[in-house]
């Protein structure tokens, strides 16, 4: 199983705090039957700025610790970029560090209050540069927890999402959990990640997410999950199922 998304670097954002926590985390993605991981360390989210060098550089250093230890965990550089209105200057001073080795596939993150106005500019323009924009969380954004379908724009234009593994087991409540079920019915989200930060409040929930995913939508939606995974690591391409509406709950009155 691959994981897309995983603050495990150590001493960086909010996710493990040392060498120690990151060897914790890899030991329980391992348990969960994880064999890679992307490290995904926040980028200009208003707390944290780890660029591409500094995170090559880490993830080296947490691959050798892991290959010492016997642990079998590899390791791939990532960030989870802040939309901001810098993307293009930070491509062109190489801070930005892309899923794939192509440079074609990149974690975006919307602030949790809200989407930006110039969310769908940026995502045109990085599209026509050959560039994928995946959402990362959606499920947990209070614009889309209001209206999910203010996701399907931008799925309908081809942009990507992810979805939390503990949002759909519920980890982060039931509203978030009810919310990610739709997106999976939709065809809004298109694969699963951990977000994981620590092996206690922010741990994997890997194995029981797509367990629940096989048990509710079938193994043919979770082989589906799965290859998306593959594919963009290799940075290959990405077939998706049309994304579809969702349909708002109708509340009937008393009378």
């Amino acid at each position: 199983m691959i994981d897309l998304h995983c603050h495990i670097l150590p001493g960086i954002d909010d996710g493990a705090k040392d060498m120690e926590d990151s060897m914790d985390m890899a030991r329980e993605a391992v348990a969960e039957g994880i064999t890679h991981i992307l490290a995904s360390p926040h980028y200009k989210n208003g707390h944290w700025d780890n660029e591409k060098q500094d995170i090559l550089s880490l993830v080296d250093e947490v691959q050798q610790e892991l290959d010492a230890r016997g642990i079998p965990l590899t390791i791939f550089p990532g960030q989870e970029v802040r939309i901001n209105g810098e993307f293009f200057e930070d491509i062109e001073e190489d801070k930005l560090q892309f899923i794939d080795e192509g440079n074609q596939y990149i974690l975006i993150e919307f602030p949790t209050p809200t989407i930006p106005q110039y969310a769908e500019t940026l995502f045109f323009e990085m599209q026509r540069e050959g560039i994928t924009p995946i959402i990362v969380h959606p499920e947990r954004n209070h614009a889309i927890l209001k209206d999910p379908n203010k996701l399907l724009s931008f799925v309908e234009k081809g942009a990507l999402a992810q979805l939390t593994a503990a949002s759909y087991t519920g980890g982060f409540g039931k509203e978030i959990q009810k919310i990610s079920k739709q997106l999976i019915e939709a065809n809004l989200v298109h694969y699963i990640a951990s977000d994981a930060h620590n092996v206690g409040s922010r741990s994997f929930h890997m194995k029981e997410a797509y367990q629940k995913l096989e048990k509710e939508f079938g193994p043919e939606k979770a082989s589906e999950y799965h290859q998306v995974t593959k594919d963009l690591i290799n940075g290959e391409p990405i077939y998706t199922a049309t994304p579809q509406p969702i349909k708002k709950a109708k509340f009937l009155g008393l009378f």
